[in-house]
């Protein structure tokens, strides 16, 4: 792609993102009116496969499920559903994921085993599941998306609608430019960082993204399946074309190696940009400008406080994400009607922010405090929505339901925070709670009993951890000697400090 045109002074925004490198690490925080909202962190031995275009081999079909599971060389199948099969119908129109669910021809009827298929990451792998596909393919470029197997010209939902009509026939009147006559060369789409894009920038971006998808094609002809046919850009490099908009002030970054990559980059992609990245020379971590760790380490708990006094607990699980909110320590200063409804309404703004921040995706159910009139309800509802608004993944919120819940959903296409930086407890296997001393006496007594009938040793010893031998050295040891006597074996016991405390282990001599 050639030189871009020179671009206009950018106005100063509410928005900086600050860019931790390290070759292992690439951790992305978005920073807004002073509070971190979005964290984006790529592993290099764990980049996200969203986007990445493989030529994949169809290993089952599924028509009860109506769906297939295709191999594109991962260590799990991944699952293309009849609903992200791409078709063309009658006309030259195409039927896309979201369109109408009764015209869809059955899977079975679309591809078949062995058969040889362009497919593109939508979801990547979550838990045991594998990644979701699309044989719908779209390639992103700096101020359009490609549609190769469309010919539908259309503008982002996100640029306001007096402004769509003419941006969209403006983009008709350049790709016919650049389309010889009779002959469609696919769609596009105008990216909401592409509304200010030149016509020479967008012609450009056109040329550009037609070639790159005539690389694609002539790969899946020479690769063989499985093959990696298209990458995504890298993490540093979405930055600039994905997170920078009008209203970022500033990409700060603190590495001056690629510092050096992402100016060439922006030159050549993305020049709105070039004049918002900036080298951190600072001795401090950049992240400690704005306490990014201290508000990753309170992203991964339960619990949220509020200014206010209230607090949110957020428990994440397969299914669903649950929201509960609390007034805590709020008491309000007029009446109790008022306190639900000024803490509600300061949940609503926390609750879009830590959708983001977790990045949590799926079914959310949020149990507001209940409210007695229908205004604050509203009220609520409409300053949720407003806040989820800013959030550049699609959400959808339903009403309030009659047991006084909001049920939304988020598009999850990647792990959330707390899946990519922790695991299960080893103890507590991930439920959060473990047993009381206590119970895990009453479990060993039960034990004892149980080897005692079967094996009848000589002697049994009980290995456990030192709260709960001391408590069988003191509140329990009238039912441990009673027991002895009762199946008239000496029980000895030894503390383990290195022992879980519901972990035990019972020992035959």
């Amino acid at each position: 792609m050639s030189s871009p045109a020179s671009v206009q002074a950018h106005p100063a925004g509410a928005q900086e993102i600050l860019v931790n490198w390290a070759p292992q690490e690439t951790r992305v925080a978005v920073i807004e009116n002073g509070a971190l909202q979005e964290l984006h962190i790529e592993r290099t031995l764990e980049r996200g496969l969203v986007g990445n275009i493989y030529l994949g081999k169809v290993t089952r079909v599924l028509p009860g499920m109506q769906s297939a599971f295709v191999n594109i060389g991962l260590e799990r199948a991944a699952f293309l559903h009849v609903g992200d099969v791409w078709q063309r119908q009658s006309g030259g129109e195409t039927l896309a994921t979201t369109r109408r669910q009764e015209a869809l021809q059955p899977i079975e009827k679309q591809v078949f085993e062995g058969q040889s298929i362009v497919v593109q990451v939508i979801k990547d792998p979550l838990g045991n599941k594998g990644a979701r596909l699309s044989t719908q393919i779209s390639v992103a470029g700096r101020s359009l998306v490609f549609l190769p197997q469309d010919d539908h010209i259309g503008v982002s939902q996100k640029i306001p609608v007096h402004e769509r009509d003419a941006l969209r026939q403006r983009l008709q009147n350049l790709v016919a430019a650049h389309t010889e006559a009779g002959k469609n060369t696919g769609g596009f789409i105008l990216r909401t960082n592409g509304e200010e894009s030149s016509d020479a920038e967008l012609s450009e971006d056109i040329q550009y993204l037609r070639t790159t998808w005539q690389k694609i094609r002539q790969a899946a002809l020479s690769k063989p399946v499985t093959s990696l046919l298209h990458q995504d850009l890298d993490l540093l490099r979405r930055v600039l074309r994905d997170l920078v908009s009008d209203a970022t002030r500033s990409v700060t970054i603190d590495s001056r190696e690629q510092y050096g990559l992402l100016q060439e980059f922006a030159k050549e992609f993305t020049p709105t940009a070039l004049p918002r990245l900036q080298l951190y020379r600072g001795e401090r971590p950049i992240f400690d400008l704005y306490s990014v760790d201290e508000e990753i380490t309170r992203a991964l708990g339960r619990r949220v406080d509020l200014k206010s006094g209230g607090y949110l607990i957020i428990d994440q699980t397969e299914a669903l994400t649950t929201i509960d909110v609390n007034t805590g320590g709020y008491v309000g200063a007029r009446n109790f009607d008022d306190t639900i409804f000024k803490t509600n309404l300061e949940a609503a703004q926390a609750i879009a922010r830590q959708l983001r921040l977790r990045n949590l995706g799926g079914i959310v159910v949020v149990d507001f405090i209940d409210m007695t009139q229908d205004k604050h309800q509203q009220a609520v509802l409409h300053e949720f929505r407003r806040q989820l608004a800013r959030d550049r993944v699609r959400t959808t919120v339903c009403e309030f339901s009659p047991l006084g819940l909001i049920e939304m959903t988020r598009k999850r296409t990647r792990e959330s925070l707390a899946h990519m930086l922790t695991r299960p407890c080893d103890i507590c296997q991930g439920t959060g709670e473990v047993k009381t001393a206590r119970s895990v006496c009453y479990d060993i007594l039960r034990e004892i009993l149980r080897e005692a009938r079967q094996f009848n040793p000589k002697e049994i010893k009980v290995l456990a951890a030192p709260e709960v031998i001391e408590l069988f050295l003191d509140e329990e040891s009238q039912y441990l000697a009673s027991l002895s006597d009762f199946i008239a074996k000496p029980i000895a016991l030894v503390a383990e400090t290195g022992l879980a405390s519901d972990r035990y282990d019972i020992v035959l001599v």
